[in-house]
Protein backbone atom coordinates (compact mmCIF):
# COMPACT_ATOMS: atom_id res chain seq x y z
CA UNK A 1 0.00 0.00 0.00
CA UNK A 2 1.63 3.32 -0.87
CA UNK A 3 1.63 6.12 1.38
CA UNK A 4 -0.66 8.26 0.34
CA UNK A 5 -3.31 5.44 0.71
CA UNK A 6 -2.20 4.39 4.04
CA UNK A 7 -2.56 8.05 4.77
CA UNK A 8 -6.28 8.10 3.78
CA UNK A 9 -7.46 5.19 5.24
CA UNK A 10 -5.55 6.19 8.40
CA UNK A 11 -8.09 9.35 8.55
CA UNK A 12 -10.94 7.83 7.59
CA UNK A 13 -10.41 5.48 11.04
CA UNK A 14 -9.75 8.38 13.22
CA UNK A 15 -12.46 10.25 11.36
CA UNK A 16 -15.05 7.60 12.78
CA UNK A 17 -13.37 6.88 15.88
CA UNK A 18 -13.53 10.47 16.66
CA UNK A 19 -17.57 10.44 15.75
CA UNK A 20 -18.16 7.68 18.14
CA UNK A 21 -15.98 9.37 20.49
CA UNK A 22 -18.38 12.54 20.39
CA UNK A 23 -21.36 10.40 19.78
CA UNK A 24 -20.89 8.57 22.99
CA UNK A 25 -19.46 11.88 24.81
CA UNK A 26 -23.15 13.75 24.02
CA UNK A 27 -25.30 10.44 25.12
CA UNK A 28 -23.73 10.67 28.31
CA UNK A 29 -24.33 14.38 28.79
CA UNK A 30 -27.69 14.13 27.39
CA UNK A 31 -28.27 11.05 30.00
CA UNK A 32 -26.94 13.47 32.73
CA UNK A 33 -29.16 16.20 31.69
CA UNK A 34 -32.18 14.12 31.64
CA UNK A 35 -31.72 12.14 35.30
CA UNK A 36 -30.89 15.72 36.83
CA UNK A 37 -33.59 16.89 35.15
CA UNK A 38 -35.90 14.40 36.69
CA UNK A 39 -34.49 14.63 39.99
CA UNK A 40 -35.42 18.03 39.96
CA UNK A 41 -39.07 17.24 38.99
CA UNK A 42 -39.30 14.19 41.20
CA UNK A 43 -38.02 16.80 44.68
CA UNK A 44 -40.46 18.98 43.10
CA UNK A 45 -43.26 16.59 43.23
CA UNK A 46 -42.21 15.74 47.21
CA UNK A 47 -41.82 19.40 48.01
CA UNK A 48 -45.35 19.87 47.02
CA UNK A 49 -47.14 16.96 49.11
CA UNK A 50 -45.02 17.56 51.68
CA UNK A 51 -46.78 21.03 51.81
CA UNK A 52 -49.66 19.57 52.64
CA UNK A 53 -48.59 18.60 55.96
CA UNK A 54 -48.19 19.77 59.80
CA UNK A 55 -44.32 19.78 59.29
CA UNK A 56 -43.43 20.09 56.26
CA UNK A 57 -39.83 20.39 56.79
CA UNK A 58 -39.55 17.15 58.34
CA UNK A 59 -41.76 15.58 55.77
CA UNK A 60 -39.38 16.85 52.97
CA UNK A 61 -36.36 15.72 54.63
CA UNK A 62 -37.34 12.25 55.72
CA UNK A 63 -38.54 11.54 51.79
CA UNK A 64 -36.04 13.51 49.61
CA UNK A 65 -33.50 10.80 49.52
CA UNK A 66 -36.32 8.67 48.19
CA UNK A 67 -36.76 10.68 45.27
CA UNK A 68 -35.57 8.44 42.96
CA UNK A 69 -37.44 5.42 43.78
CA UNK A 70 -40.63 7.72 44.60
CA UNK A 71 -40.44 9.63 41.08
CA UNK A 72 -44.36 11.19 41.12
CA UNK A 73 -46.19 8.27 42.92
CA UNK A 74 -48.38 9.49 45.25
CA UNK A 75 -49.28 5.64 46.74
CA UNK A 76 -45.20 5.08 46.67
CA UNK A 77 -44.83 8.53 48.00
CA UNK A 78 -47.57 7.90 51.47
CA UNK A 79 -45.91 4.08 51.24
CA UNK A 80 -42.27 4.94 51.61
CA UNK A 81 -43.61 7.76 54.49
CA UNK A 82 -45.26 4.66 56.20
CA UNK A 83 -42.20 2.52 56.15
CA UNK A 84 -40.07 5.71 57.39
CA UNK A 85 -42.31 6.13 60.09
CA UNK A 86 -42.55 2.42 61.03
CA UNK A 87 -38.72 1.92 61.27
CA UNK A 88 -38.54 5.54 63.87
CA UNK A 89 -40.72 3.86 65.79
CA UNK A 90 -38.52 1.05 65.89
CA UNK A 91 -35.78 2.75 66.97
CA UNK A 92 -37.77 4.83 69.74
CA UNK A 93 -38.61 1.44 70.94
CA UNK A 94 -35.11 0.70 70.93
CA UNK A 95 -34.27 3.66 73.02
CA UNK A 96 -37.49 3.33 75.55
CA UNK A 97 -36.32 -0.23 76.17
CA UNK A 98 -32.27 1.08 76.58
CA UNK A 99 -34.14 3.48 79.45
CA UNK A 100 -35.61 0.62 81.43
CA UNK A 101 -31.89 -0.91 81.82
CA UNK A 102 -30.81 2.66 83.91
CA UNK A 103 -29.81 2.50 87.59
CA UNK A 104 -31.56 4.23 89.63
CA UNK A 105 -34.34 4.19 88.38
CA UNK A 106 -37.63 5.35 90.28
CA UNK A 107 -40.68 3.36 90.37
CA UNK A 108 -42.84 6.21 88.47
CA UNK A 109 -40.37 5.84 85.76
CA UNK A 110 -40.19 2.44 85.91
CA UNK A 111 -44.10 2.70 85.58
CA UNK A 112 -43.79 4.96 82.46
CA UNK A 113 -40.83 3.27 80.71
CA UNK A 114 -42.74 0.12 81.23
CA UNK A 115 -46.81 1.40 80.10
CA UNK A 116 -44.41 3.72 76.83
CA UNK A 117 -42.69 0.46 75.60
CA UNK A 118 -46.04 -1.38 75.75
CA UNK A 119 -48.22 2.14 73.56
CA UNK A 120 -44.48 2.06 71.19
CA UNK A 121 -45.30 -1.75 70.31
CA UNK A 122 -48.89 -0.69 69.75
CA UNK A 123 -47.95 1.12 67.41
CA UNK A 124 -45.57 -0.61 65.75
CA UNK A 125 -49.03 -3.07 65.56
CA UNK A 126 -50.92 -0.56 63.76
CA UNK A 127 -48.07 0.55 61.46
CA UNK A 128 -47.58 -2.88 60.52
CA UNK A 129 -51.13 -3.35 59.07
CA UNK A 130 -51.64 -0.06 58.00
CA UNK A 131 -48.46 -0.82 55.91
CA UNK A 132 -49.73 -3.85 54.54
CA UNK A 133 -53.20 -2.66 53.80
CA UNK A 134 -51.95 0.78 51.63
CA UNK A 135 -49.89 -2.12 50.04
CA UNK A 136 -52.81 -4.19 48.77
CA UNK A 137 -55.32 -0.95 48.80
CA UNK A 138 -54.78 -0.84 44.97
CA UNK A 139 -55.76 -4.38 44.01
CA UNK A 140 -58.76 -4.43 46.84
CA UNK A 141 -62.15 -4.01 45.54
CA UNK A 142 -63.47 -2.00 48.90
CA UNK A 143 -60.87 0.92 49.02
CA UNK A 144 -62.82 3.52 50.62
CA UNK A 145 -63.70 0.94 53.89
CA UNK A 146 -59.81 -0.16 53.69
CA UNK A 147 -58.81 3.87 53.55
CA UNK A 148 -60.85 4.36 56.65
CA UNK A 149 -59.26 1.04 58.34
CA UNK A 150 -55.81 3.13 57.74
CA UNK A 151 -56.17 6.06 58.99
CA UNK A 152 -58.00 5.05 62.13
CA UNK A 153 -55.07 2.78 62.68
CA UNK A 154 -52.53 5.83 61.95
CA UNK A 155 -54.51 8.10 64.25
CA UNK A 156 -54.22 5.27 67.01
CA UNK A 157 -50.72 5.47 66.26
CA UNK A 158 -51.01 8.88 67.07
CA UNK A 159 -52.63 8.76 70.35
CA UNK A 160 -50.34 5.91 71.53
CA UNK A 161 -47.26 8.22 71.14
CA UNK A 162 -48.52 11.18 72.99
CA UNK A 163 -49.75 8.68 75.84
CA UNK A 164 -45.64 8.61 76.86
CA UNK A 165 -45.78 12.30 77.43
CA UNK A 166 -49.19 12.00 79.47
CA UNK A 167 -48.13 9.93 81.72
CA UNK A 168 -45.14 12.73 82.98
CA UNK A 169 -47.95 15.14 84.80
CA UNK A 170 -47.74 14.99 88.02
CA UNK A 171 -44.37 12.53 88.21
CA UNK A 172 -40.81 13.52 89.56
CA UNK A 173 -39.15 11.98 86.25
CA UNK A 174 -35.23 12.38 85.84
CA UNK A 175 -33.86 14.72 82.81
CA UNK A 176 -32.53 11.71 81.51
CA UNK A 177 -35.53 9.72 81.05
CA UNK A 178 -38.20 12.64 79.92
CA UNK A 179 -35.34 13.98 77.32
CA UNK A 180 -35.09 10.39 75.60
CA UNK A 181 -39.08 9.78 75.49
CA UNK A 182 -40.11 13.66 74.64
CA UNK A 183 -37.30 13.58 71.71
CA UNK A 184 -38.52 10.13 70.46
CA UNK A 185 -42.13 10.67 70.91
CA UNK A 186 -42.24 14.51 69.32
CA UNK A 187 -40.90 13.36 66.37
CA UNK A 188 -42.51 10.12 65.59
CA UNK A 189 -45.94 12.57 66.18
CA UNK A 190 -44.55 14.75 63.65
CA UNK A 191 -43.91 11.41 61.19
CA UNK A 192 -47.54 10.20 61.89
CA UNK A 193 -49.28 13.46 61.54
CA UNK A 194 -47.70 14.03 58.42
CA UNK A 195 -48.57 10.94 57.05
CA UNK A 196 -52.27 11.35 57.98
CA UNK A 197 -52.33 14.38 55.66
CA UNK A 198 -50.64 12.40 52.84
CA UNK A 199 -52.96 9.93 52.92
CA UNK A 200 -55.71 12.51 51.54
CA UNK A 201 -53.77 12.68 48.39
CA UNK A 202 -54.54 9.37 47.29
CA UNK A 203 -57.34 8.95 44.88
CA UNK A 204 -59.37 6.41 47.01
Amino acid sequence: MSSSSFQLVFMFCFSILLLLLMSTSMQTVSAATTNKTSAKTYKKFIKSACNSTTYPKVCYKALSPSASAIKTDTNKLCNIALSFTLNATYNASSSIDSLSKMKGLSPSEKEIIHDCAETTGEAIDELEKSLKTLANLQGSGHKADEMNDLKTWVSAVLTDEYTCTDEFDGQKVSKAVKNTINKSVLYLAQLTSNCLALFNLLDY
